[in-house]
């Protein structure tokens, strides 16, 4: 099984994709599979997310793409800014992760926080998208670079992946 766990700038040439929700995308251990079928390991620092467009590789050197994968979410518009500010302010005093766009939010479908929003005036509309939060003001929305491995690399470690029996 390919084991990735070092993130690079750049690449002359991409091996396959790693195509992964942002709930997956947050997690420091996964078993996951490629767009070709192969089997992968991902093993990251505690709290490193993966974002749309980042490269990793491993010990083979070939280098993987992640792709944001799409998923349900709610695209949050509102009439003004200041409304769309206030929804804002509402969804974070929630700790809801949320994506800032041109003129607009994305959040994690919940139809909760559907009925808060249309509360407050904004409209709310369910798309499949990739969804790529704030990393938010301590989670080093810049990038590093790294010269070895995200994580040590257990040689013996099961990775679960969701829905694998217990």
């Amino acid at each position: 099984m390919l084991t990735l766990h070092t993130k690079i700038p750049h690449a002359d040439a991409i091996a396959a994709q790693l195509v992964l929700p942002y709930e997956l995308r947050e997690k420091c251990r996964l078993r996951a599979t490629l767009d070709n079928g192969e089997d992968v390991a991902v093993f990251t620092v505690r709290g490193t997310v993966l974002r749309d467009g980042d490269l990793l590789t491993g010990e083979d050197k070939r280098v993987i793409k992640v792709v944001a994968a799409r998923e349900p979410t709610y695209k949050v518009t509102c009439a003004d800014p200041q409304s769309l500010l206030r929804c804002a302010f509402h969804l974070g005093n929630r700790h809801t992760q949320a994506q800032v766009g041109e003129g607009f939010l994305r959040i994690r479908a919940d139809k909760v926080l559907k009925e808060m929003l249309a509360g407050l005036g904004a409209m709310v509309e369910e798309e499949m998208a990739a969804f790529e939060p704030e990393s938010g003001a301590y989670g080093g929305g810049h990038a590093h670079h790294h010269d070895g491995p995200l994580a040590p690399i257990p040689l013996r470690q099961k990775i679960h992946r969701p829905g694998d029996p217990k």
